[in-house]
């Protein structure tokens, strides 16, 4: 009995630990089964903070409860030992815990962001606007995990911030481009002169293309051509963008020439022309519509077509201008009328009016010698 009695006082402390143990793994179990069903009832509803809050709790609630588990058992197994190891067993489940926090805090606004830009419930927001509040946030909560870690080792929050604070005087010096993109992309962010997918272009630089991507430092920007350009944020605070993507409509502004020949029929082509854009179902009557005879040029008569489509899509565009290209070709052949080119007319003399013409100007300078 004194042998069992002393196996067992020695012994007691693996029996401990395989309880704790034992007792963690039943209640992951549980906690896991209760996120599941809890999962299942976010799926549900329309709202997207309960999806988010949910999905981003299960794997850090699951590491978690084995990680203070474990420690818990550690904790039993080091009460009489006096190794230096089971001292740090607090300090690694805080510093452990904090992490656990901040995981779920960043996997809650990615949850967050991403239901609000895809809009699974009809609550669909900005995307550019929806990426820099989480990226604000995820940076101000992995600056305060760190910090809370730093303070479970026992540094000093207020040395800290204080080395934090002198350290980002010598860095705003040496890092003037870094802080200029930063508060470039910081006012892209606020001001929203463009979105991701937007088309835009600078007219002060050679910038033109898709957004793709807005960061901290440069913006992505695919160009016609495919090619990915960044460009820092800063430009954006120096130079004019044009953001074609947010246009009402667009405009077809053409001049068309007809022969002088034809100058009786103009009056009518001009009338029929207005006639048609004013019926034309895919060009915008409440805005500026306008054909008139504009000039006298040098080898025709020109008339102009001021018009705004109501599509804004690029390829539409094209189709609908080419139908009215088309439509403006039958009228002005209806009249038959027909369009100008280029001409030059050419005065051919003969020998015999050249000799004429000569004797003419010869005699013209003899009486201008006698006055």
């Amino acid at each position: 009995m004194d042998q069992i009695n002393v196996m067992t006082g020695s012994y007691a402390w693996l029996a401990a630990a395989f309880g704790i143990l034992l007792l963690t793994g039943i209640f992951r179990y549980v906690a896991s089964r209760v996120l599941a069903k809890a999962q299942v009832r976010a799926d549900q509803t329309a709202n997207v903070w309960d999806d988010a809050l949910i999905a981003a709790m299960r794997k850090p609630v699951n590491l978690g409860i084995w990680i203070i588990g474990i420690s818990f058992a550690i904790d039993s197994m080091g009460f009489d030992a006096q190794a230096e190891i089971f001292t740090l067993t607090n300090q690694a489940r805080d510093v452990a815990v904090v992490w656990l926090l901040i995981w779920f805090a960043v996997g809650f606004t990615e949850n967050v962001e991403r239901g609000f830009v895809e809009g699974r419930h009809g609550d669909r927001v900005d995307a550019t606007t929806a990426a820099a509040i989480a990226k604000l946030l995820r940076a101000a909560i992995i600056i305060s995990g760190v910090l809370m870690a730093l303070q479970a080792f026992g540094f000093s929050i207020s040395g800290v911030l204080a080395l934090g604070g002198v350290g980002g005087i010598a860095i705003g010096f040496a890092a003037r481009s870094l802080l200029a993109n930063f508060f470039g992309a910081l006012m892209i962010f606020l001001d929203r002169p463009f979105s991701v997918g937007d088309w835009i272009r600078s007219p002060d630089r050679s910038i033109e293309g898709t957004v793709e991507f807005i960061g901290w430092r440069v913006t992505q920007i695919r160009t016609f051509d495919q090619r990915p350009l960044y460009v820092p944020n800063s430009v954006f605070t120096e130079v004019s963008v044009e953001n074609p993507s947010r246009m009402h409509n667009r405009r077809i502004f053409e001049t068309f020439g007809i022969r002088y020949d034809d100058l009786a029929q103009m009056q009518n082509i001009v009338a029929d022309v207005h006639e048609m854009l004013t019926a034309h179902e895919d060009i915008a009557q409440d805005r500026t519509l306008m054909v008139n005879f504009v000039t006298f040029g040098a080898s025709s008569l020109d008339f102009f077509v001021y018009t705004f489509t109501k599509t804004t899509d690029w390829a539409t565009f094209h189709r609908v201008k080419q139908d009215v290209l088309l439509r403006i070709a039958d009228i002005v052949a209806a009249h038959r009328a027909e369009f100008a080119y280029p001409t030059q007319t050419l005065q051919l003399q003969t020998p015999e009016a050249l000799q004429e013409m000569a004797l003419d100007q010869r005699k013209a300078r003899q009486m201008a010698g006698q006055e």
